[in-house]
């Protein structure tokens, strides 16, 4: 059970490197990457769940869908709220609850309302970012994690050559620490596509949050008396990692 474990996890690790990697054997030193290698491919595992439900949520429509704000200021300046808020029924993202705060105190002032609005959406935004945090942590420990192996691995190829006259075989020693090379290798095979993610997400993140802040800052000088010139309009900052 073991050995298969292991025999899947450089499957999913490293890709597929034709007759070289039939020639070093890397599957079969791979089933003897020791507990190591099953940590990192426990968290390629996280890797790809979290990538996977962040490619599925973080998106437009679930933050500041396009033509929302169009639909819903004609009818802000008409005084139709109750038709604004059929617009917003149904509607699941940042900008329609922002929207629905800014209706509700529509009696405020333009600093309490930008205040409110701007808390929903930072707010909204850093829970977006917690969510793919843990692409940062996979990308940090999982080199760390393959060092560690291939340490311990070479201290147990040394340890065996002590005993067993190695110094007369060279090929004992050098497999030794080809097996033990191969957790580093695993765990820089996961903490690469893992930052890359993560800092795919984060530009999206920024991206996002500067849409929404164009968007809501438009309804709201728009729909609320005008500031005082110089005075700031919302900014939505996403907690950065």
């Amino acid at each position: 059970m073991r050995s298969h474990l292991f025999r899947f996890a450089l499957l999913a690790l490293v890709p597929a490197g034709g007759a070289y990697a039939a020639d070093i054997n890397l599957v079969e030193q791979a089933s003897e990457g020791g507990l190591a290698l099953l940590a990192i491919l426990a968290l390629s595992v996280l890797m790809l769940a979290v990538s996977l439900e962040r490619l599925l949520h973080l998106r437009v429509r679930h933050i500041v869908p396009a033509g929302l704000a169009d639909a819903v200021l004609p009818l802000w300046r008409a005084g139709d709220f109750a038709l604004a808020e059929l617009e917003l029924t149904g509607q699941d993202n940042t900008l329609a609850r922002v929207i629905a705060y800014m209706a509700a105190h529509r009696h405020l002032d333009y600093d309490r309302v930008s205040a409110g609005a701007g808390d929903i959406a930072s707010l909204e935004l850093r829970r977006h970012q917690q969510k793919f945090y843990a692409l940062s942590i996979v990308a940090t420990v999982a080199p760390i994690v393959g060092l560690l192996g291939t340490v311990v691995g070479m201290i147990e190829a040394f340890h065996v050559i002590a005993f067993a006259d190695g110094m007369g075989n060279p090929a004992l020693l050098a497999g030794g620490i080809s097996k033990a090379l191969v957790n580093t290798a695993a765990g820089l095979c996961v903490a690469l596509p893992a930052l890359g993610m993560h800092h795919f997400f984060k530009h999206r993140t920024a991206l996002l949050a500067l849409t929404l802040e164009q968007d809501v800052n438009r309804l709201l000088q728009a729909c609320f008396p005008p500031r005082p010139a110089g005075q700031p309009g919302l900014q939505v900052v996403p907690h950065a990692h």
